[in-house]
């Protein structure tokens, strides 16, 4: 089933609300009638304003029509489709299954989509205004060129103790006790060999900082333990730097792959991203009718009848959250 964050669960139910209460024309039309009693559609609405799942269902439609406004021109219906066949593809024969799990049609997701791919069109324009040689130069003295080490992976501590002290032993043959003893399969039978520089998203950071400490043709004093962030079960890694590249001392020698960090860091910074939102809305000038979603955009706007007194902080949480579900998402569709 689709992940909540790449399909909003619900959607066209209470988007279907929050839209049929917003038509004067329509909001006494009963929906349900039974013996006794019946549901209007401003009865339905009273109720389900405040859930949060129509708060968030409103913050993006309110999204999609400012950023549609803004930048419609910028993304294109052959994108938009592209992503969703791509995403349909993924799923196979479950795809219209998982749809329908999350409330949702194909239109209301390729909307999703085309709303995400607009939001990071934005987020990207405004991460591009942060190429300064100042933030050039920040990620030039954190970026540590490609190096070529061996690693050997291990489950068990006290097994990677044993393999590190066969490791360290003079004449020891590194590769060959990798495809003895590691359980990683995509490296043993290479005698562990990995290549990778510090923008590396596949090699733990914990082992990046320790094979990067190391000089050619050492093995580390110690064993690495890293813990798996999706299963919180630990691997034990016995390492060893092969070779390192040596480091321009000209930070323009590595201006494309400096350029590709500071973009890929602004445009998963959430500060950068809730920015690009304020500007957007309030370039927009949009105004909160009902006090029921005063906290919707407060930072940004206010309702009618109040001086809008929510917190900051409960707004940010709130339009950070749906900034990261937003880029999260357009990322996931475009694959």
């Amino acid at each position: 089933m689709m992940k909540s964050k790449k399909i909003l669960t619900g959607a066209v139910t209470l988007l279907a609300a929050v839209t049929l209460a917003a038509c004067s024309s329509t909001a006494d039309k009963d929906i349900i009638t039974m013996k006794g009693n019946t549901i209007s559609v401003s009865e339905f609405y009273e109720k389900v304003k405040t859930n949060a799942s129509a708060q968030q269902v409103l913050l993006s439609m309110v999204i999609g029509h400012v950023f549609e406004e803004q930048y419609g021109d910028k993304v294109t219906d052959a994108e938009v489709n592209e992503a969703y066949d791509t995403m349909a593809a993924q799923y196979g024969d479950s795809f219209a299954t998982a749809l329908a799990s999350a409330g949702m049609t194909t239109e209301s997701y390729k909307e999703q989509i085309r709303t995400n791919k607009l939001v990071e069109y934005a987020v990207k324009q405004a991460a591009e205004a942060e190429l300064t040689d100042e933030n050039y130069k920040a990620a030039y003295d954190a970026y540590t060129p490609e190096v070529t080490a061996r690693i050997i992976k291990l489950d068990d501590e006290t097994k990677a103790t044993e393999v590190l002290a066969a490791a360290q032993a003079e004449g020891a043959d590194f590769a060959q006790l990798a495809k003895d003893n590691s359980t990683d399969t995509a490296t043993k039978e290479n005698g562990g060999e990995i290549k990778f520089d510090s923008t590396s998203t596949t090699v733990p950071l914990e082992l990046q900082s320790a094979i990067f400490a190391l000089n050619p043709g050492q093995v580390g004093a110690s064993v690495v333990a890293v813990t798996d962030q999706s299963t919180f079960a630990p691997s034990y890694y016995v390492i060893k730097l092969e070779a390192k590249t040596e480091k321009s001392a000209n930070w323009e020698d590595y201006k494309d792959k400096l350029k590709e960090i500071i973009l890929t860091q602004k445009q998963n910074d959430p500060t950068l991203v809730a920015n690009v939102l304020k500007d957007a809305l309030s370039k927009a000038n949009v105004k909160i009718k009902d006090p029921a979603f005063q906290n919707l955009l407060s930072q940004y706007v206010t309702t009618e009848d109040s001086s809008s007194s929510t917190s900051e902080s409960s707004t940010t949480e709130s339009t950070t959250s749906e900034s990261s579900s937003t880029t999260e998402s357009s990322s996931s569709s475009g694959q």
